[in-house]
């Protein structure tokens, strides 16, 4: 299976982008999955949050250049780009938070991929780069991830040159929120994503949800908009709980509701 999925305890989920052979490039048959299995883990009211990794020696090369040279057609072409473009948008649009792990190379449609997760935490050794520059294809729809969490300045360098970057760097410029070495990382993350998982899942879904909306907004209708999603958190079952539980001193015990 090119996909795995593993319960880790905590309302944690485990996603392994399991083809190494090809440095867990996103072929038609991993983008099918991991859409698919986004999706199914999306829906399912245990599932807290999400950790995506690769398996073997790095995270993602992006897109399978074999399988790509063989479509010839343009339908096939943008077929693919497409169902790209859909699971990237099923991540940011799903309600569940997603922390993407990363060691190794997070390369072209693999570096959206990390880009596009609401958390990224890497090895201290990891590199990430844009590098479609370099065999022609410029990298047009990792871009979207990218330049949405970098300065227009760093990006256009990243995908002009093609040359990749550390992870040190990455931290500093905002691609990543940190990086830690390869014996820290799976406890940091673990440490990040049972934080999150000890909230209402309610709570959180109107927080994501509300965060990337408002970010295409100008302030005025931003402010308008996040009012009303204020409110309509207010009037939950565990809104009211958690301001007793502060008040009260105590833990809240969350409904979901």
């Amino acid at each position: 299976m090119n996909v795995l999925v593993k319960n880790l305890g905590n309302g944690i989920k485990n996603i392994i982008i399991n083809d190494p052979k090809t440095y867990n490039s996103l072929s038609f048959a991993t983008l099918k999955s991991l859409l698919n299995t986004f999706k199914k883990l999306d829906k399912d009211y245990t599932t807290k949050v999400i950790i995506l990794e690769g398996a073997g020696k790095g995270f993602s090369a992006g897109h399978n250049l074999k399988e790509v040279k063989s479509l010839k057609k343009k339908s096939k072409y943008l077929k693919l780009f497409n169902l790209c473009s859909k699971l990237m948008i099923q991540i940011v649009e799903g309600r569940k938070p997603v922390i993407a792990k990363v060691h190794g190379a997070a390369y072209a449609a693999g570096c959206q991929l990390a880009t596009s997760c609401d958390l990224a935490y890497s090895t201290s050794n990891a590199t990430f780069a844009t590098p479609g520059v370099n065999i022609g294809l410029f990298c047009s729809t990792p871009m979207v991830a990218v330049s949405r969490k970098i300065s227009r300045k760093r990006m256009m360098k990243m995908l002009l040159t093609g040359e990749p970057i550390n992870a040190k760097y990455a931290k500093e410029i905002g691609l990543i929120n940190d990086c830690f070495s390869k014996s820290k990382l799976n406890k940091e993350v673990l440490k990040i994503a049972k934080t999150i998982s000890s909230k209402s899942n309610l709570t959180i879904k109107i927080g994501k949800q509300a965060f990337y909306k408002q970010l295409e907004m100008p302030l005025r209708k931003a402010y308008t908009y996040t009012s009303r999603m204020m409110t309509l958190n207010m009037m939950s079952i565990d809104a009211h709980e958690g301001i007793s539980a502060f008040l009260q001193k105590r833990k809240p015990k969350w409904k979901n509701k």
